[in-house]
């Protein structure tokens, strides 16, 4: 076997599916069966490309007007996107699989983010015209399917046999668990501790799902081998245990485990080991995913920046950036509503702030870096997206695009906010600044000051740049290649602005501006809350 490391995954990264199971319940169908009560069914619907398209369906609850399925519907749920809903309850009459055949007790709709965000939702069904069926509710409850939790071991031997004729051994340990076909499957290779027979692994973590698929009784095979460099390992010795058993050591009395060579043990009268495997310690902890936050109640709190300076062209000409064409839209609608209406179904009162910034205001048009774009700074929120929409149409007539183009004052004023939200001290909130800008920062010193001191918050910035200017500085901020560093030499504890030129986007479905948008928020949300040692709220113990 040669010898070759195993590439370390990042434990529990973000980058993976999360699913999620809904399990669904009905009150007061609507009665269809004359003799008797309706035998309803469900079924679930995700709409793709403008067509709805059959996912699943529950079993048949017969004579049930409040029926509780058994049966769950398991979905894949990506943030950054749109992913919408249908579930339609019939009542079976035939055993056709056609459902124009059954008659129809009612439907609901949404998107996954809205069943998430609230994690148990109770809605009216309605009949195709849109009214009411009847006093029909449906109740759907989600869970995330992925089993969280994480194993830390700190492992060490005493007293290894000696393998190398000039010298002492260079011993690895390597775990095993039982494949599908039912011989051993590697898990985990610990380092080579170079010339010792007494050797200390650094502590390692992997997925309880990885070690032993997350059941703790089930058994696992710990092998301890002599490292050559051609490959040719000598084995030392080996032994078998459980998730269970290790979970006995603790940080005061270690586990000690013999690790036995069952050719010596044969040959050998008097053998009694190969050497002692220490178990000096094991924890299980959870390692929490975006989803486990947004389940356990975190809010992502959204707010609007847009750039009013001068440079976007006078808005009622169409050269201009800020110009509506006859379609109601241009490139700052675009990305509001890209970004959005994502972000809404994790906001519960969905009340936004829209900011502007670059502009000269009435009466006495002095210029302001921060203004509330619906004129009223004691409440500058906006009903849902629309209301964003609305208030932005609504401020163009009425101020005039100056400069200079400034980002700091708006970073600070959202970041006041997620300051007084880490009072708290729970994952409650998270924020979510979404600049639009035309062009280069004025304030370059400032914003990158406000960034740095931003990302000690629960706060992620994302920019996009419309029209076609030089953005080479707001890739700058964004700190994918190397670290941002404040004007005082401070460093940005983490990454958290993402940038992006709308006008990579302009010939391309709107979902994907999104996708490219929010890929890295989750990772984000995550990585403050795990910096700041915060678990879900209402997460169980591993």
């Amino acid at each position: 076997m040669a010898f070759t490391a195993p590439a370390a995954a990042p434990v529990g990264s973000q980058y993976c599916v999360c699913r999620v199971e809904l399990s669904v319940c009905a009150q007061s169908l609507l009665d269809r069966d004359v003799t008797s009560k309706s035998d309803p069914f469900c079924v679930l619907f995700l709409e793709l490309g403008g067509k709805w398209v059959e996912l699943d369906r529950t079993e048949t609850a017969v004579n049930n007007l409040n029926p509780a399925f058994a049966k769950k519907f398991i979905i894949d749920y990506h943030f950054e996107e749109v992913q919408k809903l249908k579930f339609a309850l019939f009542d079976q009459d035939k055993s056709s699989t056609q459902l124009y055949e059954h008659d129809f007790l009612g439907e609901f709709s949404c998107t996954l983010g809205t069943i998430v965000s609230s994690k148990k939702i109770t809605r009216t069904l309605l009949l195709g015209n849109g009214k009411p069926a009847g006093k029909g509710m449906i109740t759907i409850a989600a869970q995330e399917l992925s089993d969280n939790r994480v194993i830390t071991l700190s492992m060490a031997g005493r007293k290894l046999d000696k393998k190398d004729l000039f010298g002492k051994s260079d011993p690895f340990l390597e775990f095993h668990k039982p494949g599908d076909d039912g011989k051993w499957m590697l898990v985990h290779r610990t380092e080579v501790i170079k010339y010792t027979l007494d050797p200390v692994w650094k502590p390692f973590t992997v997925p309880l799902v990885s070690l032993c698929d997350g059941d703790l009784e089930k058994l696992i095979k710990v092998v301890c081998y002599d490292y050559d460099s051609d490959g040719g390992h000598d084995f030392i010795g080996e032994f078998q245990t459980s998730v269970a058993r290790l979970c006995e050591a603790q940080d005061a009395s270690p586990l000690e485990l013999e690790c036995i060579n069952p050719k010596k043990q044969k040959k050998k009268k008097n053998y009694k080991n190969s050497g002692i495997i220490i178990v000096k310690s094991c924890k299980i902890t959870r390692d929490f995913s975006f989803l486990d936050y947004i389940l356990g109640g975190c809010q992502l709190m959204f707010t609007v920046g847009i750039d009013f300076t001068a440079s976007n062209g006078n808005p009622q000409e169409p050269s201009s950036l800020h110009y509506i064409n006859p379609l109601g839209t241009n490139e700052y609608l675009s990305a509001i509503w890209a970004v959005g209406q994502i972000i809404q179904d994790y906001d519960s009162d969905k009340m936004f702030p829209a900011l502007g910034f670059g502009a000269q205001l009435p009466p006495d048009w002095k210029v302001s870096h921060e203004f509330a774009i619906n004129f009223n700074p004691r409440n500058p929120f906006c009903s849902g997206v629309e209301g964003i929409v609305q208030a932005y149409s609504a401020c163009l007539p009425h101020i005039r695009f100056y400069g200079p183009t400034n980002f700091s004052p708006i970073i600070n004023h959202v970041a006041r906010f997620a300051a007084q939200a880490t009072q708290q001290e729970t994952a409650s909130q998270y924020f979510i600044l979404l600049i639009i800008t035309d062009g280069v920062i004025s304030d370059m010193d400032e914003t990158r000051h406000a960034v740095v001191q931003a990302s000690k918050l629960p706060m992620s910035i994302i920019i996009v740049g419309v029209g076609n200017a030089d953005f080479a500085a707001m890739e700058f901020l964004d700190g994918d290649s190397r670290v941002l560093h404040s004007y005082t030499g401070e460093e940005a504890v983490r990454d958290i602005v993402q940038f992006v030129p709308f006008r990579n986007f302009r010939n391309v479905p709107k979902e994907t501006l999104a996708k490219a948008v929010l890929a890295e928020l989750p990772q984000q949300v995550v990585q403050y809350f795990k910096h700041q040692n915060l678990p879900p709220i209402n997460s169980e113990p591993a």
